[in-house]
């Protein structure tokens, strides 16, 4: 890392290259702020070129039209996923491909292989210190998202499976007989790529997503999951077992027993995959956020810590009462909240962000019909 930058005090600094990072950094930017940097651990997109090559995005890409609607995978007004790459389901090499693309667009200031250690609250500015030295900064926008922070430790024996987050591609996976914890996306995506290529699936879930009566794709399955547990593969060589939470896994010489917590045994001679969520990055700054009952940071209404002051959470942990921000269509509208509460501070107008609401993209309070809400 330059000299020159560790000596000099930044307006704002985002920690994260991803939707969120490189989606905030160009709402900076429509602010009117210039003096800000963006720090990715590894590249920009690394999470979303981390996917397995087969896994694409649920949400579909559709070029802006007429009346003003984003594409739902843009992260930026003017950009479309779909217009660029001509792709309707992105896969995560891709979509990694569109975000350097906007931000070598928006000539974004980022700072690649800078890998964030700690931030330090020091009087009117933060120390966020990184492998190269020490930087500062007025205001620190924590973007660092979930992919890379998998969760591990839901139950005993949860060690000896393999997350989804880890795995290349389902095509370099040996075996003919595998066993899916986590009946969600990422578990759904697994059963149907293995059932595509012969193998036979059973698919645990504590619940039943597949069968959810919310229009909330947070808590149920997307329209694209859904479809895909109808095509032939599925229905032949998946099955399903609806509230099975798992009590443990363990090994033997030969094979991997799983054992539900009603106390049904089954046997699998490969690692379990293990598609139980993310512990999310937010946990590494955990100290500089009060915490909600459910355990996500509480924030302000500018996405602030509530007792931190000037260091805001954006992407997919961002929650407000029952609204789970956790898509980028979603937590996107949070950009200029966070821009506008930078820009007020710094006393710049933030003129720039005004087309944001033209787009209905929040710039003033939370204002939303509730937890079913599908625009937000």
């Amino acid at each position: 890392m330059r000299t020159s930058t560790l000596d000099h005090r930044f307006d704002a600094i985002i920690v994260g290259g991803g939707a969120a990072g490189v989606g905030v950094g160009v709402a900076l930017r429509h602010a009117g702020i210039e003096n800000f940097l963006v720090l990715e651990r590894q590249q920009v997109g690394a999470s979303f070129a981390s996917w397995p090559a087969e896994t694409r995005f649920i949400t579909p890409s559709f070029p802006t039209n007429s009346i003003g609607m984003l594409d739902l995978n843009s992260i930026a007004i003017g950009t479309s996923p779909a217009f660029t790459m001509e792709v309707e389901h992105p896969t995560g090499r891709q979509y990694a491909a569109f975000l350097k693309s906007v931000a070598q667009h928006f000539e974004l200031p980022i700072i690649e292989q800078a890998d964030v250690k700690r931030i330090v609250p020091k009087g009117d500015e933060f120390a966020v210190e990184t492998a190269g030295g020490t930087i500062r900064s007025r205001h620190v926008i924590w973007a660092a998202g979930d992919y890379h922070y998998p969760r591990l430790d839901g139950f005993p024996g949860s060690t000896l499976c393999r997350h989804t987050a880890t795995i290349p591609s389902y095509a370099e996976l040996d075996g003919d007989d595998f066993i899916v914890i986590g009946g969600y996306e990422s578990g759904v995506d697994a059963a149907y790529h293995l059932a595509k290529r012969g193998k036979s699936v059973r698919l645990f879930d504590k619940g039943r997503p597949w069968e959810s009566s919310s229009s909330d794709p947070s808590v149920a399955l997307s329209t694209f999951s859904l479809e895909r547990t109808r095509r032939m593969a599925f229905k032949e060589r998946v099955q399903l077992f609806p509230r099975s939470p798992i009590a443990t896994v363990s090994r033997s010489r030969s094979e991997y027993e799983v054992v539900t917590r009603d106390g049904r045994v089954f046997h699998t001679p490969v690692p379990p995959l293990l598609a139980g969520g993310f512990e999310g990055s937010h946990g590494l700054v955990g100290d500089l956020f009060d915490s909600r009952d459910d355990g996500f940071p509480l924030l302000n209404e500018n996405d602030e810590s509530t007792i931190v002051p000037g260091i805001f959470l954006c992407g997919a942990a961002v929650r407000h009462d029952n609204l789970i921000f956790c898509f980028i269509y979603k937590y996107r509208q949070r950009f200029a909240v966070v821009a506008k509460a930078i820009a007020t501070s710094l006393g710049l107008p933030a003129e720039g962000l005004e087309m944001y609401r033209m787009w209905g993209m929040y710039l003033d309070d939370l204002s939303c019909c509730g937890e079913e809400c599908v625009t937000c």
